[in-house]
């Protein structure tokens, strides 16, 4: 989860700003547009727990928790600046040799973008994208009207290279970056395989907004509610279309290839369902915090989370939420498995560094970095159809 929820241009230097420090988890993968990969912002609160920190202008600072990388790396771009090279370039390798599976550098101009995409809006070709256990890039989703779509592009394409960048092991942020980019209409070039086609596109970025809650009704009059990313104002409508669904209706709530996002906005979207209480617990630099609902959500109407490999980090705390809790039988196939909090950090040349500093857990405990949120009821093919089946026989609430 990546907590770039209000970042600005004004960072007082460095390294080692530990006041104010800003908590991140970092949700890899993403909209490799630009769209969310996921931060705090002010989150709902019972009374009984410290709200995460929201992240200020004034608040970036360096992850004590890995302080040896993170010196490592703004040393090593402060040396390359002095020798006219680039910083972020070398920050990115002292990040590589780490070891920090989900570390990441952005330069200025794409961290500014990657804040505005958290508001729902980025610039891009309209690509979902993650990386396979081989390393390879695969489109995970496509944006209906986006330049992607215009062009033929599907989920499940292979994505080669970008403007002749091999794009195979490198992390999906890095990705993220060279599909941005540039400004609204500037080209890019995409190297794409489907099965034994290889092939060339030639897009060109554009505007886009992510309506990133949809909701429509099933056959069987349930409410479908469907969230593609926690960007700011999800969570809130997440809750009005439960506040709003039909008398007896049941809620299918259907988070596949959701990417993460904000986690205040997951955090709502969870207050929606349950009456207060535990939504999950992370750790910073060893110490133990935790994320509580908000009061007065409905408890009465049966609930299906609906899940896929591409549930992802924010997602994934709420679904662990609703099924530690007992609120919702979860259907479909294992999830990503993404739950690593991570700390920004702004390096000399003004770049940011994310550091992954500590991990977050369900409300039983349940880690769910690298192992993802088992289903209760495991289905891929037909996995909506066989959720629709099981929150029918749910039954109405009482």
């Amino acid at each position: 989860m990546s907590g770039l929820d209000r970042f600005a241009e004004r960072f007082p230097g460095p390294r080692r700003i530990r006041r104010g420090a800003t908590l991140t988890l970092v949700f890899a993968s993403v909209l490799v547009t630009g769209a969310a990969t996921g931060s705090w912002s002010d989150a709902a609160d019972d009374g009984r727990n410290e709200p995460p920190p929201s992240v200020r202008s004034d608040a970036l600072a360096v992850p004590e928790g890995d302080a040896d990388t993170a010196d490592e790396a703004a040393d090593a771009a402060a040396e390359a600046m002095a020798d006219g090279k680039s910083g972020k370039d070398a920050a990115e390798e002292a990040v590589s040799r780490s070891g920090d599976r989900w570390g990441s550098v952005y330069s200025p101009g794409e961290f500014q973008e990657f804040e505005k995409a958290l508001d729902g809006a980025y610039t891009g070709v309209g690509l979902w994208a993650r990386r396979a256990a081989d390393g390879h890039i695969e489109v995970s989703k496509v944006q209906q009207d986006g330049p992607a779509e215009r062009a033929g592009i599907r989920e499940g394409d292979r994505l080669r290279s970008i403007d002749g960048k091999h794009v195979k092991g490198r992390p999906v942020t890095e990705v993220l970056s060279l599909l941005r980019g540039g400004r609204a209409g500037t080209p890019v070039v995409l190297g794409l395989e489907r099965g034994t086609r290889a092939w060339r596109e030639k897009l060109h970025r554009a505007r886009l907004s992510t309506d990133s809650v949809r909701v429509t009704e099933a056959s069987d009059g349930a409410v479908v509610i469907k969230v593609d990313a926690f960007t700011k104002g999800s969570g809130e409508a997440v809750r009005t279309a439960v506040r709003e669904a039909p008398e007896g209706a049941g809620i299918l709530l259907d988070l596949r290839g959701n990417s993460g996002g904000l986690v205040s906005e997951a955090v709502t979207a969870t207050s929606a369902l349950v009456d207060g209480g535990l939504v999950a617990t992370y750790d910073v630099r060893g110490e133990q915090k935790a994320l509580h609902a908000e009061r007065g959500g409905d408890t009465d109407r049966p609930v299906v989370a609906l899940v896929d490999g591409g549930t992802m980090s924010a997602a994934e705390l709420l679904t662990g939420a609703l099924q530690d809790r007992g609120r919702a039988v979860v259907v479909g196939s294992r999830t990503f498995g993404k739950g690593s909090v991570q700390m920004p950090s702004r390096l000399p040349d003004g770049s940011v560094a994310e550091l992954t500093v500590g991990h977050y857990r369900t409300p039983s405990g349940r880690a769910v970095d690298g192992r993802g949120i088992t289903p209760d009821l495991e289905a891929e093919d037909g996995a909506e159809k066989r959720a629709e089946t099981v929150l029918t026989g749910l039954g109405p609430p009482s």
